[in-house]
């Protein structure tokens, strides 16, 4: 199987960067050094905002003119989803723990998408962000989103040693795992399209990678 084909990397605006999300053109990603979500313009990698997160932020996916972020609380890690504001912040009414209060990647397209990786499945929730849907995976999930044919996953093995790319129908009732492409390094996590080019981040290196594949 061929590998993915990397067209940029960059330094994270600040160490062990995990979850990514485009909106528009503004790349928004979230690290767990600082606990805090930064927008970064990808064309002059330059910060143009960034907010303080209510704990470590796993998961970013946009909904329209916001973000819906899972973050981690506490000493016991539990998960919680947030609905952020870009230039108002974390709306803290709206927390409300993920479903057994795991969860990790977020994809979003009218319908929000959660991973659980310790339960290998995503799960699809509505708008009070209860379950009406669960999709068994027959791996770890590393990262998720949509791009050009549909949904798309990070596959990983148990001790996220070997990573592909990997295509998953969510129209079949049970859907099978497509793989596209591997990838090379063992710390990408997170998964964003910007249109042309798909977004991860190598994140014990401290860096963002972009890359293309099949």
């Amino acid at each position: 199987m061929q590998s993915i084909a990397e067209r940029e990397r960059h330094p994270s605006p600040a160490g062990r960067p995990q979850p990514l999300a485009f909106q528009g053109a503004t790349l928004w990603m979230g690290s767990w050094d600082t606990d805090r979500l930064y927008a970064i313009d990808p064309k002059t990698w330059s910060v143009t905002h960034e907010a303080a997160a209510p704990g470590k932020p796993y998961g970013i996916a946009v909904a329209g003119d916001e973000l819906r972020v899972v973050v981690s609380i506490g000493e016991d890690d539990d998960r919680y989803l947030y609905r952020f504001v870009p230039g108002h912040g974390f709306d803290e009414a709206s927390k409300t723990a993920c479903p057994d209060f795991t969860g990790s990647h977020l994809a979003y397209d009218g319908t929000l998408y959660l991973g659980q990786m310790g339960k290998r499945r995503i799960v699809a929730l509505d708008d009070a962000f209860a379950i009406t849907r669960e999709i068994a995976l027959p791996t770890r999930c590393g990262g998720m989103g949509f791009g050009p044919g549909g949904f798309y996953i990070i596959s990983a093995d148990e001790e996220f040693e070997v990573l592909t790319f990997a295509r998953l129908d969510l129209n079949d009732e049970r859907p099978a795992l497509a793989p596209v492409a591997g990838i090379p390094f063992d710390g990408a996590r997170s998964l964003a399209y910007d249109g042309s080019a798909w977004w991860t981040s190598d994140r014990e290196a401290g860096e963002i990678v972009a890359f293309t594949a099949g």
